[in-house]
């Protein structure tokens, strides 16, 4: 594992937060409270050098989990060439979480996409709507309890026998 994540990071972050990173093949992650994702970014970007947020994704645990979700981060430096990842552990009935966009511009889309496929929304985002779905879908498609189903693709000629034999989602 590199140094800075070891010397630098890893004590700023604990001291700071009071997070436990865990190491996982040379890969540290820290588990961020919702309520100090903006602080953590914030310290992340202006103290330690992590001037990039590449991606922004979402997991999701159920029926076993909780809190059913966790919204991951993953920081770099260019400076130090180290990665950070960051969960957020998120509560189904509150599906929340703080926008990082005005700290990460690169936030934006990803956020939107983790809202259209799970349905947590980022507070404060400036244009949170769907990005991979059609805006009239109904649900979040990579959520666990989404109803799945083989569906013929739909074209003008075929559009009744679809129609027929289509799955529905169970009430």
């Amino acid at each position: 594992m590199d140094a800075y994540l070891t010397d630098v990071v890893v004590p700023t972050m604990r001291e700071r937060f009071g997070v436990e990173p865990t190491v996982f093949r040379d890969e540290v992650s820290v588990m961020v409270p919702p309520e100090r994702l903006t602080e953590a970014a914030q310290v992340l970007r202006d103290e330690l050098g992590f001037d990039a947020l590449l991606d922004i994704t979402g997991v999701d645990y159920w029926p076993e989990g909780q809190p059913r979700f966790h919204v991951v981060y993953q920081f770099y430096s260019y400076t130090h060439n180290v990665a950070l990842r960051v969960r957020v552990p998120v509560e189904e009935d509150a599906a929340q979480v703080p926008s990082l966009v005005p700290l990460y511009p690169s936030a934006n889309w990803y956020e939107r996409e983790v809202w259209d496929m799970f349905g947590i929304a980022f507070e404060g985002h400036p244009d949170l709507r769907r990005i991979l779905m059609p805006y009239d879908w109904v649900g979040h498609p990579l959520r666990k309890d989404y109803p799945l189903g083989y569906e013929e693709p739909q074209f003008s000629f075929n559009f009744d026998d679809i129609e027929r034999r289509k799955p529905r989602p169970r009430a």
